[in-house]
């Protein structure tokens, strides 16, 4: 087992000493008394087993184990100041909290948030997820993505994404049906999401008729709390979702999913970027919403002095 190392403080006096040739000068520039500096040499030697200095008339000098110890405590100590400059030189890491909802967190954003880090490795997102409509965003949260018509009190937003909505289930269901969307639409169950307060997207109550027609009588699923657990029924082949663009692409685009027909609808509402008033000026959010508007080559990107206020 290796020999317990002398503490630093004790290995920085003798550099000092070493380096003077005098405990008086030493104390000074450590800013200590010269008999602490002396009790200090005394505590090595004795953790050492040897003497380090020799007094002489004039003051001190070293002794053959001193001069043997100082050049590697010199290098050792420069080391250790070269490490420690170049850490505090070194920005600190930023955290930027990041609110939406489940969906969005996990089929849109956490996909993506790779090539955030490579181009700002000293940012941290720390995403906050909720199933319930941001109508007041949180006090730590320095940015949101929010459903709806981006009205929230005491905050600027701006379209991210607007909501385009199709039928979508497993490609074994509509094997199931003989290839047929149509069949699949009115005989299928229908997955439903239970309504949330202030979210108004799109349901089978509206899309239903305009998709389906004349639709069978089907014992249909219990509703939905969140809309992974719908999605995640989809997958299984359970039934048919309302599959909303911008969350199901991947998953249509790796065969998991297929649309029904060329069923399509969309609305004034979608995902806005919600920057809180008391938030502004963050370098890490500015950073945050550049990095969104490259993802969306095909949609007006965010920015960071438009929408509602």
């Amino acid at each position: 087992m290796p020999r317990p190392l002398p503490s630093l403080d004790l290995l920085q006096v003798f550099e000092a000493c070493g380096r003077c040739l005098s405990f008086t000068v030493a104390a000074a520039e450590l800013g200590m008394t010269q008999p602490a500096v002396s009790q200090h040499i005394r505590r090595l030697e004795l953790a050492l087993g040897t003497p380090l200095f020799i007094r002489v008339h004039r003051g001190i000098e070293l002794t053959s184990a001193g001069a043997a110890l100082l050049a590697p405590v010199q290098e050792a100590l420069a080391t250790l100041h070269t490490a420690v400059d170049r850490t505090m030189a070194e920005p600190a890491r930023e955290l930027l909290a990041v609110a939406t909802d489940f969906a969005f967190a996990t089929y849109w954003l956490m996909p993506r948030l790779e090539r955030f880090y490579r181009l700002h490795p000293r940012i941290d997102v720390s995403l906050v997820t909720s199933n319930r409509a941001q109508v007041l965003l949180p006090a730590d949260v320095d940015l949101a993505i929010v459903f709806g018509d981006g009205r929230i009190p005491r905050a600027e937003s701006s379209l991210l994404l607007r909501e385009c909505v199709f039928p979508v289930c497993a490609p074994g269901l509509l094997r199931a049906h003989g290839g047929d969307p149509q069949a699949v639409l009115r005989e299928a169950p229908w997955l439903q999401l239970k309504p949330a307060p202030g979210q108004h997207w799109f349901d089978w109550q509206r899309a239903g008729p305009r998709w389906a027609g004349d639709r069978a009588a089907v014992a249909e699923l219990p509703a939905f709390d969140n809309y992974l657990l719908v999605i995640g029924a989809a997958l299984a082949g359970q039934g048919v979702a309302i599959g909303w663009q911008h969350l199901v692409d991947s998953l249509l685009a790796q065969g998991l999913l297929c649309r029904l027909g060329r069923h399509r609808l969309e609305s004034p509402l979608g995902y806005h970027l919600v920057l809180p008033q008391r938030k502004r000026g963050r370098p890490a959010s500015a950073a945050f919403v550049q990095w969104l508007s490259s993802e969306l080559p095909r949609h007006r990107g965010p920015t960071l002095d438009s929408g509602h206020g």
